[in-house]
């Protein structure tokens, strides 16, 4: 269109016209006179717009999903991250309390038998000679430890002190078989020497190759000259089995260790012995049987009255189909 006065006059008067309608437009209350053509509007392109709409929701929803998608791999990663922390907590919880319930056992060991000791942590197992049974603790000379020092934990006997460095020391456990202790059985006092077998029972060889022993009789440590390198009363471990090989000058048990040579954590080295020996009080209470509780049964005399009116016969054939009821006790029946 070329720019001429007619032009300029008919676009001047488009715009005036179009600031009318939308004053129109805006005003409430009344219908506006663009609606019609609003609604024709809507009728011819409604459709279209909804073909539209239908075209490019998939896109936008795929969009969405891809950028919601990347939101919740965040959140999935940090509540990943949350959850590992969590555990890791948890973890390290569960190991503080094994180790507080391990140096409370050993602190109440240690009162029993009057043992002034230095606790210290397992840091590493085995040594540079050998394939002995060994352990590394994290106590030296700067921390009062000396070489041929009973090393204990709540269990019982640990092991001695062989080799002592400023801030570490290397203890050898009882169950290696360069390992001897001095040993009495609390029910007969009876005196033998422990040797370690590695993964096996101790052996132990008692003096009285005629004492009686039986499986169940607990053994502690029976003590050295100037309490080195053992000091006296540390349990050992449990008679499990009695060689019935053994000699008439000697008699062989296997004994359980308490303390668990895998599973060492928190140790006690002694370094004040017991004023006294301790004897049998370091050793955990023995569990008390349950009692047997026995029922007897005695009858009526209505029920003895109605018995007596029965036939012989049928008497005595019930006698023999049901079994008997005792009125002895278990004491009495021993006896």
């Amino acid at each position: 269109m070329r720019d001429t006065k007619e032009s300029r006059l008919l676009l001047a008067l488009l715009v005036a016209v179009a600031f009318a309608l939308i004053t129109v437009d805006i005003r409430g209350g009344q219908e506006s006179p663009v609606d019609g053509a609003r609604r024709a509007a809507a009728t011819v392109f409604g459709p279209v717009e909804n073909g539209v709409a239908s075209a490019v929701d998939p896109i936008g929803n795929a969009i969405g999903a891809v950028r919601d998608s990347g939101e919740r791999h965040s959140r999935i990663a940090r509540l990943e991250r949350e959850n590992a922390e969590l555990k890791a907590r948890l973890g390290s919880d569960d190991r503080n309390r094994n180790r507080v319930r391990e140096l409370d056992t050993l602190l109440r060991t240690a009162g029993a038998g009057q043992y002034g000791i230095k606790a210290a942590e397992v840091i590493a197992i085995g040594a540079a000679q050998g394939f002995s049974w060994t352990v590394t603790i994290d106590a030296g000379s700067h921390d009062g430890i000396r070489r041929d020092m009973t090393v204990i934990n709540g269990d019982g006997l640990v092991g001695r002190v062989t080799t002592v460095g400023p801030s570490t020391s290397t203890v050898l456990l009882a169950n290696d078989p360069d390992f001897t202790v001095g040993t009495r059985i609390e029910r007969t006092n009876e005196l033998g020497f422990a040797t370690g077998q590695g993964e096996r029972p101790l052996s132990v060889q008692l003096l009285n190759g005629k004492a009686k022993v039986r499986p169940g009789d607990r053994l502690v440590t029976f003590g050295s000259q100037a309490d080195r390198p053992f000091v006296p009363g540390v349990p050992v471990g449990e008679v499990i089995r009695v060689d019935p090989s053994s000699g008439d000058l000697t008699r062989r048990l296997f004994v359980r260790s308490y303390a668990a040579f895998s599973r060492l954590d928190i140790v006690g080295v002694v370094v004040q012995p017991p004023r006294t020996d301790p004897r049998d009080t370091v050793l955990p209470a023995k569990p008390k049987p349950a009692p047997t509780v026995t029922v007897t049964v005695t009858p009526s005399p209505d029920a003895e009255a109605a018995e007596g009116d029965r036939p012989q016969g049928e008497r005595e054939g019930q006698a023999e189909a049901q079994p008997g009821v005792t009125g002895r006790t278990d004491e009495q029946e021993q006896e």
